[in-house]
């Protein structure tokens, strides 16, 4: 662990004992986000006002100046705070003995209104709604209310990120270390937000395999947007679009951009389901990943057998189990050359009824089906069922095989949860991209081998992964057991021997 994320996680301690995980992450999540915006705005426009010989808290006394300087803090950045709410000017009332809890809450209201009917209003507004000031859950008095924060905002005053510099990391790191900090500590909830890293890593050198740049990548259930800004570590992204249906999930996936750099116009974040009530309608997108919630409930409403996006299938996925419903909303959302890779549960690949016809339908009239990938169980936060990847492209010739990989005994163990080493994710990366058969581990199926099975995709009907155990020699183990009757004969005549020593009676 890192200097900085010691420090981290020892500032969430401080509020451990007061709300659960999946509470205080809102506010050391949002502190740390208020700062960034704070350090940022304040950095662009020192830049700009550079030649004229004096920084922004100095040109803000200048009453002509002022309008111009929100001007160019909403156009290059989306946002404006006025030099007194500023991190820093927080901190220096902290310094000073102050009471903060009200400048604090004049900060948070201002960013959201100074993007107010401006081109960033949908990534700006209500971002700190969950950083309750008022929560009893901080001090049962304002004093104390006041102590702890000012507390958390000096220990994270004192980190360094290293905002100055272009092409630091170290805040967008920190952010994404406490999200998979928080998801770990805060069960099958807070998992619900964030996809390991290892995982993420396999989706998106996927999707981006032979591709240095990608238009645009969507994720239907972006959680915190950490699988979207994965693709970026793989390919240069110029569009993010994703739609969360959790409010305050979807506030971190807005914060969680913006802190990676990703300037308000080039992101597109949504709130709201995505199967009921789909934000992005006829988009398409260059890549497609997600990690939607297993086995989740919707309506399968009958209209829906007329929505472009599950027309043509013949049957709705169950309403017990949406699975199949994601990703025909994925396929409808994936450009011609496009590759989608999504996280499931292993029952998608073999439930019949209504599942049955969907997959049947993908495979034999679309033929967009292009690999089954088998992980290892216990690897996701707050649940330890078998998963699996499916990828899918729409530009498959009609000959192309089905590629299967049984990645399932390949992890480390850990304390509570399994993990892919990176060897593990470079085995499965490799063999998808080289189409490798590899002896209990990989195969390539054809069609009619899929066909011969009636469409059920469970691995182990396409890669023989039985280990044949060593015959047994018999004779070796008749002389064995004779061997030991010997010895315990031997034993049996020393025992009785010393009985009669002592002059007691042998046992029987």
């Amino acid at each position: 662990m890192s200097n900085y994320e010691t420090k981290l996680w020892a500032i969430a301690d401080k509020l451990r004992g007061n709300m659960d995980a999946n509470e205080f992450k809102n506010y050391m999540l949002g502190f740390i986000f208020y700062r960034y915006l704070s350090e940022k705005l304040e950095m662009t426009l020192n830049e700009l006002l550079e030649e004229d010989g004096i920084n922004f808290q100095e040109a803000y006394q200048d009453e002509e100046l002022i309008e111009d300087l929100k001007e160019e803090g909403i156009e290059k950045l989306g946002y404006f705070i006025q030099p007194k709410y500023l991190f820093s000017s927080v901190i220096n009332e902290i310094d000073k003995g102050r009471e903060i809890l009200e400048c604090l809450s004049n900060a948070f209201i201002e960013i959201n209104d100074s993007s107010f009917n401006t081109e960033s209003q949908d990534d700006f507004q209500n971002l700190f709604e969950d950083v309750d000031l008022n929560s009893s859950k901080l001090g049962n008095t304002n004093a104390e209310k006041n102590k702890l924060i000012s507390g958390i905002l000096q220990d994270i005053s004192d980190i360094d990120f290293e905002l100055e510099k272009d092409n630091s990391d170290i805040l967008g790191d920190a952010y994404e270390y406490l999200i998979s900090q928080f998801a770990s500590s805060a069960g099958k909830k807070a998992g619900e937000f964030y996809t390991p890293q290892e995982v993420s890593t396999i989706l998106a050198r996927i999707v981006t395999l032979n591709k240095t740049r990608l238009k645009s990548v969507y994720d239907p259930t972006c959680g915190s947007g950490s699988l979207l800004l994965r693709v970026s570590k793989e390919a240069d992204v110029s569009e993010f679009y994703g739609q969360e249906l959790n409010q305050t999930t979807y506030n971190l996936a807005r914060m969680n951009m913006i802190l990676h750099g990703v300037k308000y116009n080039h992101f597109n974040i949504k709130q709201g389901d995505s199967l009921e009530n789909d934000r992005h309608e006829e988009l398409k997108f260059d890549a497609v990943v997600a990690n939607p919630p297993f086995s989740a409930k919707w309506s399968s409403d009958k209209s829906f057998i007329n929505d472009e996006r599950f027309s043509g299938y013949g049957k709705l996925a169950p309403k017990s189990k949406a699975d199949y419903a994601f990703v025909q909303h994925m396929i409808y959302h994936l450009n011609e050359q496009g590759t989608l890779a999504v996280v499931l549960p292993h029952g998608v690949l073999f439930r019949g009824a209504a599942e049955g016809t969907i997959r049947k339908y993908l495979i034999k009239e679309l033929n967009y089906l292009d690999a089954v990938i088998g992980l290892p169980k216990n690897i996701f936060y707050g649940t330890s069922i078998p998963t699996c990847i499916l990828v899918f492209k729409k530009c498959r010739e009609e000959d192309d095989n089905i590629l299967f990989i049984d990645a399932s005994e390949y992890y480390e163990k850990a304390k509570n949860q399994n993990k892919l080493r990176p060897e593990d994710i470079e085995k499965i990366v490799t063999t998808y991209k080289n189409r490798e058969e590899i002896e209990k581990y990989s195969h390539k199926a054809t069609i009619e081998e899929i066909e011969e099975n009636d469409y059920n995709l469970n691995i182990p009907r396409y890669v023989d992964t039985f280990e044949e155990e060593e015959p047994i020699d018999l004779d070796e183990v008749v002389r064995e057991i004779r061997k030991i009757d010997e010895e315990m004969k031997e034993v049996d005549a020393k025992i009785i021997k010393y009985c009669k020593e002592l002059g007691i009676e042998p046992p029987i």
